[in-house]
């Protein structure tokens, strides 16, 4: 079974081989993409908020049985929400296609058009340690709009997907740089 998230940061050229040299390494570029891989810190969370899940559901399995429907279609419906919550903090992150850029946070997700930005680029820049208060010297990526004022950081190198892993980091910025590149031109 093939896993797509897998060979998300490198491309399969002609020849069935792995390559790092193609720029927009996806055949649909209309289908909106993570040119990156959920980071460990993030994969993690999800997983603990999973398994959280799992013993609230037995929570609710027990007070069911034990003649309390109301209980535990309350517990069920937290249940419910732990595992919404988990599926969303996985799908957080820069998504890009032929329309623009998509930057997916928890509760909200914003899409700018690619003509409307004037162009993406990496940064030095205090940035949030794990997306928490606390802010640490490191690399951002940005998008300028085209008024000059630039959007939230994009992603950063010491967010929950590239703690740790600089060249992941310098990776996704330029594909994403290179998604930018290609789609302002036209």
């Amino acid at each position: 079974m093939p896993l797509p998230f897998l060979t998300a940061d490198r491309a399969i050229d002609a020849s069935g081989e792995f390559s790092d040299e193609v720029a927009l390494p996806f055949d649909d570029h209309d289908r909106w993409r993570r040119p990156y891989r959920p980071g460990p810190w993030r994969v993690g969370a999800a997983a603990v908020l999973l398994l959280l899940a799992s013993f609230v559901l037995l929570a609710a399995v027990i007070i069911a049985a034990a003649g309390e429907p109301t209980g535990a279609l309350v517990v069920l419906f937290i249940a419910v929400l732990v595992i919404a919550s988990s599926l969303r903090l996985l799908r957080v992150g820069v998504w890009v296609s032929r329309a623009g850029l998509r930057r997916v946070a928890f509760f909200t997700t914003t899409t700018v058009a690619w003509p409307r930005i004037r162009g993406v680029r990496t940064v030095q820049q205090p940035v949030r340690w794990l997306g928490l208060p606390r802010t640490v010297q490191g690399q951002a990526l940005i998008a300028e709009s085209q008024g000059g004022q630039a959007l939230p950081a994009l992603l950063t190198d010491h967010n929950a997907d590239f703690l740790g892993r600089g060249e992941a980091f310098g990776r996704a910025a330029d594909l994403v740089e290179a998604w930018g590149d290609e789609y302002r031109r036209g």
